[in-house]
Formats: structure tokens, C-alpha cells, sequence
């Protein structure tokens, strides 16, 4: 099939099956924020951090991945699996969600302190869902373009349904609802030398063969300014990780660039091409976008009366 690739494992078409909607729509706020290959690394680091800051999550990594052997590959597949529920047909997203969900059933264990948790341990789900869409998002909002307060809330919305398919108990509907989740887990976090270790990981240029050091460095330390300043303080990570004002302008650059460049092979192209657009749509003006989907939804009605 000619949509059909490999990604990291899983067999996902992004192309079919024709017509196929995704759980957000093409005019959302998701397929804008998630075609941005910065604030996908900006946000997925953040997230990174947010997780391990609680001992839980952090040892049920660890123990039961291949995160300390291959922290990348680990890191990439989790982003697929998140551009599947953005971008994949309805169908698609159900079967790898529920692939995420099979692996996680058989993740238990203690932590080093003898504390027991569950991947599917419910304050658990709902900290990891939060951690991505507040990482997305604020990064997206900082780095690339400014979000209205409107357009945050449609986010959360938009991403509500994947968050149960995941078993999310309680999806984020606003930043407020982030940081009420945040202030209860707080008192739990503290700094690990595996937190330090994975981002020495992302700055040492493994993590984008080909993206020159100093530039990873730059989106590590951009995805440690999004935390908030007491999870930084908890975490214990200091000035070596302060975003410099150059550091910043190079990543606005970056950002900036990637909002304008197409890329059609890729799933947020591939997602607006199942679905009659140009693959090229994403990266429109909002005025083009607009007519464009105006004219493929006249086509199709069209297409019906007849």
C-alpha cells in the first residue's frame, strides 16, 4: 500500500483508508502545533522531565523499557505514537493505542524506595497525558507562535478523546487544570541522575543525526525554561541549563522556519492528502486554509448529490 511505512515498529498508513478522519480535524489546533518538528522536541523533553520528577513513573521506565539502553528510540516512539492520535486514521490510532495499552498492563514493579506502582495506575495516566499536551503546547506557544487562550482551551479538547482511549481519568481542559495536577504531585518530585543523564543524551547529538550540537543544546535548554519554576528547583536544575537570549533567538528561528517549510511525506502531510487537501495545507495561511477546506467540503457535497 503506498501510504503504508515502518515507523520505529509499527506498520501505519497515514494515507488510508481515503477519507478516513482522524481524531482532530485539519482546521484544529493540534494538526497546527503538531506539524512543528521544534516544538514536538521542545515539548516531548519537557514532558521527559515532568514524568521522571516522580519516582514512579521514572523506575517504570527504566525497568521496563529500553530507555537506558536506547533513550532516543524510546523517545521517538512514544512522539509516533502521539502523531498517530493527532494525525491517524480513526482506525489506525485505536490499534496502536491499544498496542501502548497491552505493553503497559505489564509494567508493575516497586520503586527504589519500595513504593508499588502501575503503568496503568490512574493519577499515573492522567500525569503523563498532562505532561505531553502542557509540553506541546507551551512550547509551541514560546518557540513558534503565540496561542490564544481560546485556542489553548480548544487544544485540550480536541486531544480528549485519545487521552481515554489511553485510560486518562481526568484530561486537561486548561492550564489551570495542569497546575491544580501539578501541585498535588509536587511534594512527591526530586532531582535523579537520570534526569541529567537523558538530557546530556539529547544535547550530545544523538537524538537528531545531522542537527548540529550547539542547536540540540539550544532546544534541551528551551524545553528546561518551559518547566515551571518549582518543578526546575525540585529537580534541581540550575543555571547550567538557563536558555540564553541568542539560545532563544535560534530557536524562535528554527520554530519560524519550520512553520513555513512543507513537508508533504510527512504525517501531518500525509493526514491532509487522506483527506482531499493539499498535502502542503498545514503550512498555508490561515485565509488559504480556510478557502481550501471551504472548496473541499463543496467538492464532497457535490459528489454526494450526485
Amino acid at each position: 500500500m503506498l501510504g503504508m511505512k515502518t515507523y520505529l515498529g509499527w506498520k501505519i498508513d497515514f494515507l488510508n483508508p481515503e477519507g478516513e478522519p482522524a481524531f482532530a480535524g485539519p482546521d484544529s489546533v493540534s494538526w497546527r502545533v503538531f506539524k512543528n518538528p521544534i516544538a514536538l522536541g521542545i515539548g516531548g523533553i519537557a514532558a521527559v522531565l515532568l514524568e521522571f520528577a516522580d519516582a514512579r513513573i521514572r523506575s517504570g521506565v527504566w525497568d521496563h523499557s529500553v530507555f537506558k539502553t536506547d533513550p532516543v528510540g524510546r523517545s521517538q516512539r512514544t512522539g509516533v505514537a502521539a502523531m498517530v492520535g493527532v494525525y491517524g486514521p480513526q482506525g489506525a490510532a485505536r490499534r496502536v493505542i491499544q498496542g501502548v495499552t497491552n505493553m503497559h498492563a505489564r509494567v508493575k514493579g516497586e520503586t527504589p524506595s519500595g513504593e508499588p506502582y502501575s503503568a496503568l495506575d490512574v493519577d499515573l495516566l492522567d500525569w503523563v497525558s498532562a505532561t505531553a499536551s502542557y509540553g506541546f503546547l507551551t512550547a509551541y506557544d514560546r518557540f513558534v507562535a503565540p496561542v490564544s487562550e481560546a485556542d489553548k482551551t480548544r487544544f485540550f479538547t480536541e486531544g480528549e478523546a485519545v487521552a481515554r482511549l489511553y485510560g486518562v481519568q481526568h484530561p486537561l481542559t486548561s492550564e489551570a487544570d495542569f497546575h491544580a495536577m501539578l501541585c498535588g504531585l509536587l511534594p512527591r518530585f526530586e532531582p535523579h541522575p537520570i534526569n541529567t543523564e537523558f538530557l546530556d543524551i539529547m544535547k550530545s547529538g544523538r537524538a537528531a543525526k545531522g542537527v548540529p550540537k550547539g542547536l540540540q543544546s539550544a532546544v534541551v535548554h528551551a524545553a528546561v525554561s518551559i518547566l515551571p519554576v518549582a518543578v526546575r528547583e525540585r529537580l534541581e536544575l540550575g543555571s547550567e541549563y538557563d536558555l540564553t537570549p541568542r539560545g532563544a533567538r535560534v530557536v524562535r528561528l528554527m520554530g519560524a522556519v519550520a512553520e513555513r517549510i512543507p513537508v508533504p511525506q510527512s504525517p501531518a502531510g500525509q493526514a491532509c492528502a487522506r483527506l482531499g487537501l493539499p498535502a502542503t495545507f498545514l503550512w498555508k495561511s490561515p485565509e488559504k486554509q480556510a478557502s481550501m477546506l471551504r472548496k473541499t467540503q463543496e467538492g464532497l457535497a457535490a459528489s454526494l448529490a450526485h
